[in-house]
């Protein structure tokens, strides 16, 4: 058994609390831009338990039912003046922007999936009749590589190195930007990895549990094939960042990027071995040699710093990761033995 970082064990009795502060005000509605995907059903379902009445935007309708009404509307591809109408229909107080793109695209691809719906947003969202504030999801990836031991921070130097890092980069300072220019009222969340309920399967967690569920009910040895897991990460639960969404909705003017994660980096390995002992299956992983990279390369690694979500927010996570992950493998295992179409990997 693999000991344990103290951020991975239990919680002690009373050790959660709530910490997120008073709830938010009912005057309007809640648009979710990317409300299908797998962090937007969350966030739809945090803004209903406070009853809020929230309307899902997305560029096709949802592949599975949502007791919200939806909107089908492809951001990139609206007039800016058409959208604002189109949003400005549904009174919302609040946007929730968490429009992402799945990994393998090309710079010129992902830049038309990620970056230009946002820009399109923020053009739009300065032309509305309605000042809602929108709440954008960002990505810890927008850093890039950063020193093992260090945390990031809204202080942090922005070196992406990824497709995707550098596409998520340009539409949260374009959002930081309006708002510092007063054209929109908005609050940017880089948010680290996510893990909990409704984990898409393309995910790492998925595909240990697909090749875990192969072998359930068999008695045999599942065995687990994954490349060189080196990297320490934060990782936070996916329910938390919905209620950190919710409080960045309600939050004070927040003139910087807020970092949401635990605050902790915990090795890949350890999670993945605490997933396996989540699902009771016998398990034997085989880390693969990572082409083209020496055996004594950089250490991957990624820590948030969260004091500012405290501060800004009046956010701290209350999951923790043995529950995130417990609940990760019960929703996939329940997901296997009822098929249902997959889990999309990302809104819009």
């Amino acid at each position: 058994m693999v000991n344990r970082p103290e951020s991975m064990r239990e919680p002690r009795s009373g050790e959660r609390g709530t910490g997120q502060g008073p709830e938010p005000s009912s005057r309007g509605s809640v648009v979710v831009l990317g409300g299908a995907g797998y962090v937007g059903r969350h966030v739809c379902a945090a803004f209903a338990a406070r009853g809020r009445d929230v309307v899902v935007v997305g560029r096709r309708p949802p592949e599975e039912s949502m007791p919200y009404r939806c909107l089908t509307l492809d951001l990139a591809g609206t007039d800016p003046q058409a959208l604002a109408a189109a949003l400005d229909a549904e009174r919302p107080d609040t946007v929730v922007n968490s429009v992402g793109s799945i990994w393998g695209r090309s710079d010129a691809q992902m830049w038309s999936a990620t970056a230009v719906p946002t820009l399109r947003l923020l053009d739009a969202m300065a032309l509305m009749s309605a000042r809602p504030r929108l709440v954008h999801l960002g990505s810890v990836l927008e850093y890039g590589p950063v020193p093992p031991g260090t945390s990031v921070g809204a202080d942090a130097e922005t070196r992406p190195d990824t497709a995707y890092g550098r596409s998520k980069l340009a539409a949260s300072e374009a959002v930081l930007r309006g708002a510092s220019e007063g054209s929109i009222d908005g609050v940017v969340l880089r948010v680290s990895n996510v893990s909990g309920p409704g984990t898409p399967r393309i995910s790492l967690l998925g595909q240990v549990a697909e090749r875990l569920l192969a072998t359930a009910g068999t008695g045999a040895e599942a065995v687990v094939e994954l490349s060189r897991l080196r990297a320490h990460r934060d990782y936070v639960d996916v329910r938390d960042v919905a209620d950190a969404v919710v409080a960045g909705a309600r939050a004070p003017a927040v003139p910087v990027a807020v970092g949401i994660g635990r605050g902790e980096a915990v090795s890949v390995r350890d999670l993945v071995d605490l997933f396996i002992d989540a699902s009771g299956i016998p398990a034997r992983v085989v880390e693969r040699p990572t082409p083209g990279r020496a055996a004594g390369g950089r250490e991957d690694w990624l820590r948030v710093d969260i004091g500012p979500a405290r501060a800004l927010l009046g956010w701290e996570p209350r999951r923790s990761l043995p529950e995130s992950v417990r609940d990760c493998w019960h929703d996939l295992d329940r997901a296997h033995r009822t098929p249902t179409t997959p889990s999309k990997p990302s809104g819009g």
